[in-house]
Protein backbone atom coordinates (compact mmCIF):
# COMPACT_ATOMS: atom_id res chain seq x y z
CA UNK A 1 0.00 0.00 0.00
CA UNK A 2 2.76 2.52 0.63
CA UNK A 3 4.66 1.48 -2.49
CA UNK A 4 1.80 2.20 -4.54
CA UNK A 5 1.46 6.25 -2.69
CA UNK A 6 5.18 6.63 -3.36
CA UNK A 7 4.77 5.33 -6.61
CA UNK A 8 1.88 7.69 -7.22
CA UNK A 9 3.53 10.74 -5.65
CA UNK A 10 6.63 10.67 -7.67
CA UNK A 11 4.87 9.40 -10.81
CA UNK A 12 3.18 13.21 -11.54
CA UNK A 13 6.41 14.89 -10.75
CA UNK A 14 8.90 13.01 -12.93
CA UNK A 15 8.70 12.60 -16.90
CA UNK A 16 10.35 8.95 -17.68
CA UNK A 17 7.74 7.37 -15.78
CA UNK A 18 9.03 3.88 -16.62
CA UNK A 19 12.31 4.74 -14.82
CA UNK A 20 10.72 4.55 -11.34
CA UNK A 21 11.90 1.83 -9.13
CA UNK A 22 10.95 1.39 -5.50
CA UNK A 23 13.03 -1.04 -3.35
CA UNK A 24 11.17 -1.76 -0.13
CA UNK A 25 13.82 -3.03 2.68
CA UNK A 26 12.93 -5.62 5.73
CA UNK A 27 12.24 -3.82 8.98
CA UNK A 28 15.12 -2.89 11.46
CA UNK A 29 15.80 -3.21 14.51
CA UNK A 30 13.85 -0.54 15.67
CA UNK A 31 11.01 -1.66 13.04
CA UNK A 32 11.69 1.30 10.40
CA UNK A 33 10.57 0.00 6.67
CA UNK A 34 13.19 1.92 4.41
CA UNK A 35 11.89 2.45 1.04
CA UNK A 36 14.53 3.12 -1.65
CA UNK A 37 13.14 5.57 -4.47
CA UNK A 38 15.30 5.46 -8.14
CA UNK A 39 14.22 7.79 -10.88
CA UNK A 40 15.70 8.83 -13.87
CA UNK A 41 19.06 10.78 -13.64
CA UNK A 42 17.02 13.56 -15.36
CA UNK A 43 14.50 13.77 -13.22
CA UNK A 44 16.72 13.71 -9.78
CA UNK A 45 15.87 17.56 -9.75
CA UNK A 46 12.42 17.42 -10.18
CA UNK A 47 11.91 14.94 -7.04
CA UNK A 48 14.57 16.72 -4.58
CA UNK A 49 13.11 20.17 -5.54
CA UNK A 50 14.79 23.51 -4.72
CA UNK A 51 16.77 22.82 -1.37
CA UNK A 52 14.97 19.58 -0.99
CA UNK A 53 11.18 20.84 -0.40
CA UNK A 54 9.55 18.67 -2.53
CA UNK A 55 11.83 15.42 -1.44
CA UNK A 56 10.59 16.70 2.39
CA UNK A 57 7.43 17.01 1.30
CA UNK A 58 7.64 13.34 -0.05
CA UNK A 59 8.90 11.54 3.01
CA UNK A 60 6.29 14.01 5.46
CA UNK A 61 3.28 12.64 3.42
CA UNK A 62 4.61 8.98 3.54
CA UNK A 63 5.06 9.22 7.35
CA UNK A 64 1.38 10.31 7.73
CA UNK A 65 0.37 7.26 5.43
CA UNK A 66 2.48 5.03 7.27
CA UNK A 67 1.66 5.98 11.07
CA UNK A 68 -2.31 5.40 9.64
CA UNK A 69 -1.62 2.00 9.45
CA UNK A 70 1.07 1.74 12.69
CA UNK A 71 4.38 1.68 10.66
CA UNK A 72 7.44 3.67 11.03
CA UNK A 73 9.04 4.35 7.41
CA UNK A 74 12.16 6.27 5.89
CA UNK A 75 12.40 7.19 2.25
CA UNK A 76 15.69 7.47 0.54
CA UNK A 77 16.02 8.75 -2.60
CA UNK A 78 19.00 7.19 -4.88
Amino acid sequence: MMKELLETIVAELVDDKSAIQVTVDEPNAEGVVVYHLHVAPEDMGRVIGKQGRIAKAIRVVMRAGASRIDQKIMVEID
